[in-house]
């Protein structure tokens, strides 16, 4: 046992046979496998709940929070690139945290990433039934258990199958925005896009921004939801063919079609069905196309049934992103060891399983728009500590070998972690419930750390590895 300085965290090197038992499969996924990756976990956002901004802000204000909240994920990701390729471990941002701000920036890291991927799938779930609902009329808790058990199934039957499949049910998802923007498009008409009615008690209020200059504030959640979880593909580095190169083009390539996925929704579903019937609806893709072909067209019908595939596509992948990040946390101690045990399979059996049953619980209370909320309440932190490790890296560490440097530098990363805390206030407008509810999970976490794993972490996981030669390193310099 080492003692550390950092808080009274206390270190243990274990045995090469516990790192053994918890190891991923290299080599199972290319830059082009980690772009479909990025893709599946957001690509949900394109078929529901995003339409909620315009009722907040209408239009204008959904676009303006969208460019902000564009701008925020580009430099966001651009800084993610360029530490996913210096320090590629299954960790991602906590890894990355580890190492600019010791165990205990990277526990709240890794605890807000979790607080985001562990609830995330829940909601889906419930999205997922709705769907189904529509579909053959059976939702609730066999549907959600049985899509569980399903996609928890296939992770378990190895990680290069699973991300194949992932790539596949995205690729259908994809086809469906690519139907429905051309059957949207001659019907397009710019005055749809102002048709909500104006309040005229707001500061700011217009045509163009119905509830003023707040609503844009308002709409930055929803807004979110077009790109939340892109983050992620870093959680992939140590299974990537060539993490110095894949990770950077990986993240960075999905990135640049979810931006072109957000402008054809945001523009064609208001623009082609009008932003007034728009702005509640629980299918705005289908929607919309029904207000102009009917709602037996093929078309709607269409869209109906892939679009499911688009829920199925984050579900199943930010499956992937818990269990990486639940086993990155526990093979370093910071949570119970025997979740980073990996089967033969050289997948995290129980960071699949146990975060699975957790979350089937969460879905059966059927607040999906909760949930939702509590998702980006523990990403918006996330990206503010991330961002913040970027620069402290580049301050702390100028050294450090980076196959790929952020453009902009320090200044691309300031820019994501000020937009970061913008958002973060603004989840406080939507849902003070749900920033409570994060608030506790953050407290029990921070309670289990504070008591029981800082005195049990492991010195030898990658990521403690990673800070020791630093610090050598430090010291001989």
């Amino acid at each position: 046992m080492s003692g550390s300085n950092e808080q009274a965290v206390e270190t243990h090197t274990v045995s090469d046979e516990y790192l053994s038992k918890r190891q991923l499969k290299k080599g199972v996924a290319g830059w082009v496998l980690l772009a479909s990756l990025g893709v599946s976990y957001v690509i949900s956002g394109d078929f529901a709940g995003w339409n909620f901004g315009l009722e907040r802000a209408g239009f204008g204000g959904m676009l303006l929070a969208t460019i902000v909240m564009g701008l925020m994920y580009m430099c966001l990701v651009l800084s993610l690139a360029e530490m996913s390729s210096s320090i590629p471990t299954a960790g991602g941002g906590y890894s990355f945290a580890r190492r600019a701000m010791g165990p205990w920036g990277g526990f709240l890291t890794g605890t807000a990433i979790l607080l985001e991927y562990a609830i995330a799938p829940a909601a889906i779930a419930i999205f997922i039934g709705g769907y189904v609902n529509e579909l053959i009329g059976i939702d609730g808790p066999i549907v959600y258990a049985a899509f569980y058990c399903v996609f928890v199934g296939i992770h378990l039957w190895g990680a290069g199958e699973a991300l194949r499949i992932m790539m596949g049910i995205t690729l259908l998802a994809v086809i469906a925005i690519i139907v429905f923007a051309l059957g949207m498009l001659p019907h397009f008409d710019i005055n749809n896009l102002f048709d909500i009615a104006v309040n005229s008690d707001v500061a700011g209020a217009s045509a163009f921004l119905p509830e003023g200059y707040m609503g844009i504030w308002a709409a930055l959640p929803f807004a979110m939801w077009l790109f939340l979880a892109v983050e992620g593909v870093p959680l992939a580095a140590e299974e990537a063919t060539n993490p110095a190169k894949d990770m950077p083009r990986g993240i960075i390539a999905s990135m640049l079609v979810l931006i072109v996925f957000a402008a054809v929704v945001l523009i064609l579903v208001p623009g082609g069905a009008g932003a007034e019937a728009m702005k509640s609806h629980s299918a705005p893709l289908v929607g919309a196309l029904q207000s102009v072909y009917g709602t037996e067209s093929l078309a709607a019908k269409f869209v109906n049934l892939v679009g499911l595939f688009g829920l199925i596509a984050s579900f199943f992948s930010i499956i992937y992103a818990y269990s990486r990040q639940v086993f990155a946390l526990s093979r370093a101690g910071y949570l119970p060891r025997f979740l980073s045990l990996s089967g033969e399979r050289k997948v995290p059996v129980w960071a699949l399983i146990v975060p699975g049953i957790i979350g089937f619980l969460l879905s059966l209370s059927g607040e999906g728009d909760l949930m939702i909320t509590m998702a980006v309440f523990g990403a918006t932190v996330s990206y503010a500590l991330m961002s913040l490790s970027h620069i402290i890296l580049r301050r702390k560490e100028p050294a450090l070998e980076r196959p790929y440097k952020t453009p902009g530098g320090t200044l691309t990363s300031g820019i994501a972690l000020a937009l970061s805390l913008v958002a973060l206030a603004s989840t406080f407008v939507v849902s003070l419930q749900a920033a409570l509810w994060s608030a506790l999970f953050y407290a029990v976490m921070l309670t289990y750390f504070t008591l029981y794993s800082r005195h049990r972490i492991v010195a030898n996981a990658p990521e403690e590895e990673f800070d020791l030669i630093a610090d050598a390193e430090s010291e001989l310099s």
